[in-house]
């Protein structure tokens, strides 16, 4: 059976076993392969493929959900009957929304044939490619194909489909006391240049070798788009979420000029390079939605829950385990700008290729704290100097934002860097440029 086949099967053995019952089903096959290659010696591939039903059964004012990986009959039984069985021990559902009415998607998802099937012969051909460019450098890190494909149906008479490849590089070049990393993600395989990741890696390992200690202190930066992609996720994990909203711990005000003018962004799942699913959890199908515009706050990404609770409308951001973590966006983009150089600028300052280990402090207001990773410079008078050791910033994002603080952002390119976003957020992607920062607070090294 396909997947619809699955879907609108447990929607009627609901039906069947409660008629007062309503159901909402999600069926999805996702096919995950993965080849990583460690001191530029390929030691591992890996490849799984995996159903997975997710039910969700609302009635008498209850509601209770279920997942299973098997799709036969009797699976699929059980599985009802173990949700309906669930639900006279449920508390009632206060903000139970109802269900996604029939719509039909934007678009059937971004499909790459090639990457679908693709093989570890195909995966380790970029891997050789990064090696080679990289021309003596130990390099570690993986090369990954992903793809889903996915059938939705609830009792109101919703059924849509979608499908999507995702596939992505992130590895290192190491000299042994630097490292320089580079990473992307596409649609397609045939898109993940390993040669031209490896040489910027490679290049950046090489630029920091020799590394001085940085006082603390505030510093105008030029973020390159690894350490914005952490910063654009930020915004959304506590604060442009809608549950963050309901709940008060939000700082998003609608219609405020909360962002500098050179900042829009925004949210498509319908994108030529959009990686996610045309539709979301509870559904509904996506569409662009507008989250910042010239600085301004113009969206909040909403579930139908949340967006009940706001008197809105839900955007299409359902996810799994939302009633958690909230909604949020799949595929973002942050606009580029038109500056050539953003380093040529800067009088003094720095440039800070990643961001890890990051943790909110203080999620109403976005105060993060966290490290530097896979390159830091010293800028002085426009030019690059000095490799800078690890540093530890303690920063709001917003206020990093802030109307005034963007002083540049870097201009598109044919292909715009492409940050994966974590595999546990699922098939997802960020498109960000560089940004130069007016501030940026550095409150120590490594060690505190």
């Amino acid at each position: 059976m396909t997947s619809s086949d699955v879907a609108a099967q447990v929607v009627e053995l609901v039906g069947k076993s409660n008629p007062a019952a309503v159901a909402a089903v999600t069926v999805s096959r996702t096919s995950l392969a993965l080849t990583r290659f460690a001191e530029s010696f390929i030691h591992q591939n890996v490849a799984d493929e995996s159903d997975r039903v997710a039910l969700q059964i609302h009635v008498d004012g209850r509601t209770a959900s279920a997942t299973t990986n098997r799709t036969s009959p009797e699976a699929l039984s059980a599985l009802v009957s173990s949700v309906l069985a669930a639900i006279a021990m449920c508390p009632v559902d206060s903000r139970w929304a109802g269900l996604t009415p029939p719509a039909g998607v934007h678009s059937a998802g971004n499909w790459d044939e090639a990457t679908g099937t693709a093989d570890p012969d195909a995966r380790a051909r970029a891997v050789r490619a990064f090696v080679d460019a990289a021309t003596g450098l130990a390099c570690a890190g993986y090369c990954q194909t992903l793809s889903m494909q996915a059938a939705f149906a609830n009792s109101a008479g919703q059924a849509v489909t979608g499908r999507s490849t995702q596939a992505s590089m992130d590895a290192i070049a190491r000299t042994g006391r630097s490292d320089g990393a580079a990473r992307t993600a596409s649609c397609a395989l045939s898109e993940v240049d390993g040669a031209a990741l490896g040489a910027a890696a490679a290049a950046k390992a090489r630029a920091g070798e020799e590394q001085v200690e940085l006082d603390p202190g505030r510093y105008e930066v030029v973020l390159e788009p690894g350490a914005v992609s952490d910063l654009v996720a930020g915004l959304f994990w506590h604060g442009l979420n809608g549950k963050a909203v309901v709940e008060g711990r939000s700082f998003a005000q609608l219609g405020e000029q909360q962002f500098d003018p050179a900042v829009s962004m925004w949210d498509d799942s319908t994108d030529e390079r959009a990686t996610g699913l045309p539709f979301d959890a509870e559904g509904t199908p996506k569409h662009r939605v507008d989250l910042v515009t010239d600085g301004v706050t113009t969206g909040i990404p909403h579930d139908r829950r949340t967006a009940a609770a706001c008197g809105a409308e839900t955007t299409g951001h359902a996810v799994a385990g939302g009633q958690q973590l909230g909604a949020f966006p799949n595929d973002v983009r942050l606009a580029a700008g038109s500056a050539e150089d953003l380093v040529a600028e800067v009088e003094r300052g720095l440039l800070i290729s990643d961001l890890w280990y990051t943790r909110a402090l203080d999620p109403k207001t976005l105060v993060y704290t966290g490290l530097t990773r896979n390159g830091v410079w010293l800028i002085e008078d426009g030019r690059l100097g000095a490799a800078v050791s690890t540093l530890r910033f303690t920063q709001s994002y917003v206020d990093a934002l802030r109307p005034g603080a963007v002083l540049g952002v870097s201009r598109a390119t044919e292909s715009p860097p492409t940050i994966i976003a974590p595999v546990a957020w699922g098939c997802g992607s960020l498109v960000v440029p560089s940004l130069r920062l007016a501030s940026w607070n550095i409150t120590g090294g490594a060690a505190g």
